[in-house]
């Protein structure tokens, strides 16, 4: 299996300062993977910096996507390339309503025209479709709307950046049933997906959507990597003070 997104020895400064540090990462192409981590930790950091951001810069080490070396792509050639992101807090664009960008793909591919009204349809996106993007909609409301935008566009490779924070559990349930439908290349074969990034503080989002490996972030780094359930029992039970410990104890010793 090929490496979809490889990231080594990646710094990245902000303002001046270092906020990402020597830090390395691989998500084979087909897998979906979990970073967990406290407020703070750099978990959104990392997910600008992947997609290009220029206030985030990489002071050193390198992107990779695809085998690819986009240290120094611009954001509109990283999207090109296939990757997106679904943000946490996405701005209001006025004047660009969701109907234009659904027309902008169909014009682009009109085959599949009655895919994307079925996706409308199945996702309850009707009431949102002539309005300006993210414009008056409460928290999940914009998480629909950012993962129904990738939903349309396919990209190769999605994160999504706290899809579970601030929503009750009917929005999260459909949530995460947008994130399956986006990570799923066939129906028939629900092992069977495109890659992705799960950025989640709480977890919840990992009780809908399966993820192949979870790692776990502190302080700019990611501090250990394993199984998504035990990892997340773990953090459950203990809360992320305990896995600083364990990952504080392990650098010491």
């Amino acid at each position: 299996m090929t490496n979809i997104l490889e990231i080594k020895h990646l710094c990245v400064e902000v303002d001046g300062q270092e906020l990402l540090h020597d830090l390395d990462l691989t998500i084979p192409d087909g897998e979906v993977h979990a970073l967990l981590g406290p407020n703070g930790s750099g978990k959104t950091t990392l997910v600008m910096a992947i997609i290009g951001y220029p206030e985030y810069r990489v002071a050193k080490g390198q992107i990779l996507f695809d085998g690819e070396e986009i240290t120094k792509l611009d954001i509109t050639e990283r999207a090109r390339l296939g990757i997106a992101v679904a943000q946490q807090r996405p701005p209001t664009i006025a004047g660009v309503k969701l109907r234009q960008i659904l027309d902008f793909v169909i014009e682009n591919a009109p085959e599949r025209a009655q895919e994307i009204d079925d996706l409308t349809r199945a996702f309850q996106m009707e009431e949102f479709l002539d309005r300006d993007i993210n414009a008056g909609l409460s928290g999940g409301e914009i998480k629909r709307s950012e993962l129904f935008q990738l939903l349309v566009t396919r990209p190769r490779f999605a994160m999504m950046d706290e899809p579970d924070s601030g929503i009750d559990l009917e929005a999260l349930a459909l949530v995460g049933d947008m994130i399956n439908a986006l990570l799923s290349k066939e129906p028939d074969r629900p092992a069977h997906r495109r890659a992705g990034l799960i950025i989640t503080h709480t977890g919840r989002i990992l009780d809908y959507v399966h993820a192949d490996k979870a790692h776990i972030m502190l302080d700019g780094r990611i501090g250990c990597s394993g199984n998504p359930l035990i990892l997340l029992d773990k953090v459950r039970q203990y809360g992320y003070e305990e896995c600083i410990r364990c990952i504080l104890g392990r650098r010491e010793g």
